[in-house]
């Protein structure tokens, strides 16, 4: 007699080539080094000592050589014809941005076109299953021809058959919607200050976000800026090389140039992201020169980030700030930021950054959450 049941049995991993088992290590460590190779292999020396990560058959040397071969890296040759030391390319950029999304964004299936569905039924491309009467004006097309001709039988019966305006229903659908979105970090010196690495946990949740909108959500727009003494924008491609500078924090030439990208995109939804996790410090006056306070809260500095923010509430751009550190006067700035922008706030840690991010992204709340 057969028995069906469930056998249970210890974990395996799935069979690993030496080559990816090493890459997976290096993709960390490039995004730590922020591009930086040879660091990069330095580090990865270390650890095979310390972990034995390589076996006599393959070795470092062999998987740099496998590296080159199969187009991750490449040598720089300058003007002289001399070797410029060995650089990632742009397929390496690729893999580490894919990375991040396996990492943060684990859980989510790629779709083929990705929109935002907004929370009002109405005359949208998106089916619901739920049904209404037909409105004059309603396009015909969105009739539904089953549930139509199941009530011309129930009131007019079989036999005499009849098709009326009142038996026709229409198939609720809901609107999708573009995206536009700046994500903006903080690269003031404070993301690397107490011994805690910031900017790295920052840089790979952009380039999730990244990875996630282009392969899920093609029609949706995402600018990327940075932001210390002053503010600029930077490439998807560069984020693997962002470095946190000697820099104050000026979180309005952040959002003015956030803001600036959003008035030229010519979708209805836009919203800004901010990562930061320090205190505004700094402003640059009409005469060019800069305003810096970096103890407490300067109310010149802070009074400039609320009229920001109270101007993109004026401009329907809603501000989700994402604050990585947990003083209590610098929430309470949040706080104030948060309500004269009627946008949201988020305290976390460096671990739970990405999680937040994409269920803020993903969701796509309209309602108001005072800070």
């Amino acid at each position: 007699m057969s028995r069906k049941g469930f056998v249970f049995k210890k974990y395996e991993a799935p069979n690993k080539s030496p080559f990816d088992t090493l890459f997976e290590i290096f993709k960390e460590l490039i995004t730590h080094t922020s591009g930086d190779f040879d660091e990069a292999i330095d580090w990865l020396r270390e650890l095979d000592k310390e972990y034995k990560l390589t076996t006599s058959e393959y070795t470092i040397d062999d998987f740099i050589e496998d590296l080159k071969k199969k187009g991750y890296i490449r040598e720089e040759i300058d003007l002289d014809g001399n070797s410029g030391g060995t650089t990632i390319t742009a397929k390496t950029e690729r893999a580490i941005r894919q990375q991040a999304l396996d990492q943060i964004f684990g859980n989510i299936k790629r779709s083929g076109q990705g929109n935002h569905k907004s929370k009002s039924p109405g005359l949208g491309d998106e089916h619901t299953g739920d049904f209404r009467n037909y409105q004059f004006g309603d396009n015909l097309e969105k009739v539904s021809v089953t549930e139509s001709l199941k009530n011309a039988q129930i009131n007019h019966g079989i036999v005499d058959f009849n098709l009326s305006e009142d038996d026709l229903v229409v198939e609720e659908t809901l609107h999708k919607s573009q995206m536009s979105t700046v994500l903006m970090i903080d690269i003031s010196h404070s993301m690397i200050l107490y011994g805690e690495d910031r900017i790295t946990p920052a840089k790979k949740v952009a380039m999730a976000l990244a990875e996630l909108i282009t392969t899920r959500y093609p029609k949706d727009t995402l600018d990327i800026l940075v932001f210390g003494n002053d503010a600029w924008q930077v490439e998807i491609k560069d984020l693997p090389y962002l470095k946190v500078g000697p820099y104050h924090t000026n979180t309005v030439a952040g959002l003015q140039l956030a803001m600036d990208l959003l008035r030229r995109k010519r979708n209805t939804n836009k919203q800004i992201f901010m990562i930061t996790d320090g205190k505004p410090s700094c402003v640059r006056m009409p005469d060019g020169q800069y305003y810096k306070d970096s103890v407490g809260l300067n109310p010149f500095i802070t009074n400039k980030c609320y009229a920001m923010a109270q101007q993109a509430r004026r401009l329907h751009i809603p501000i989700t700030t994402f604050m990585i550190a947990q003083d209590e006067y610098l929430m309470r700035f949040v706080r104030e930021f948060t309500h004269a922008n009627q946008g949201k706030a988020f305290y976390t840690g460096l671990k739970g950054l990405g999680d937040m991010i994409f269920e803020d992204y993903e969701t796509n709340r309209k309602k108001r959450i005072r800070g």
